[in-house]
């Protein structure tokens, strides 16, 4: 599969891009927005939550909880690892956008759960600069789910951590097992 960074460059009239990722998706918006009217939102979410999830292709986070457009706001990173960038993005939604309870959702079969800190060393042999970040990786998914309901629930800049909760998302049955904070 050829993505959109194989493009070479030139006029676009000499380019044929329709094999691309990228203009595969811009191809689909297009068709979305010839059918598209502003269903008149405001960016507050309806459901005031934010749902924090992995970024993995097969968490369908919006069909899995029942959510519709507007419902809430979704902040997805490699494990649903709460990190600074995520605790930034949590303290906007809640003290900008009115949101008060967060979700939590990690998954089985993660991929950070095959990775080390190594990962981070082997950057810096091919790049020649260490990673500012941590890989975040973890063997057991309900600890690491533990830990970020404690990044959470300790943040000095989150107003309302009192409706926090986490759970792992099973790839195989699409159900959901809420995890203990204990």
């Amino acid at each position: 599969m050829t993505t959109s960074a194989s493009v070479p460059a030139g006029s676009d009239d000499a380019i044929d891009r329709s094999g691309t990722v990228t203009d595969r998706l811009v191809d689909a918006n297009a068709r979305y927005a010839a059918e598209f009217t502003d269903p008149g939102m405001d960016a507050r979410p309806v459901l005031q939550v934010a749902v924090v999830a992995c970024m993995d292709a097969r968490l369908d986070l919006h069909a899995a909880l029942g959510l519709e457009l507007g419902d809430c706001h979704t902040i997805r990173n490699a494990g649903g690892v709460v990190t600074d960038d995520v605790i930034r993005s949590l303290t906007i939604s809640q003290r900008a956008l009115g949101t008060r309870s967060i979700v939590l959702i990690h998954h089985t079969n993660c991929g950070l759960e095959s990775l080390t800190e190594e990962f981070r060393h082997e950057l810096e042999m091919e790049v020649g600069q260490r990673p500012a970040w941590a890989v975040e990786s973890f063997r057991d998914v309900d600890q690491d789910v533990r830990q970020s309901m404690q990044r959470v629930r300790t943040s000095p800049f989150l107003l309302h951590n009192d409706d926090v909760r986490g759970f792992v998302f099973d790839v195989k049955t699409g159900l959901l097992r809420e995890v203990d904070a204990a």
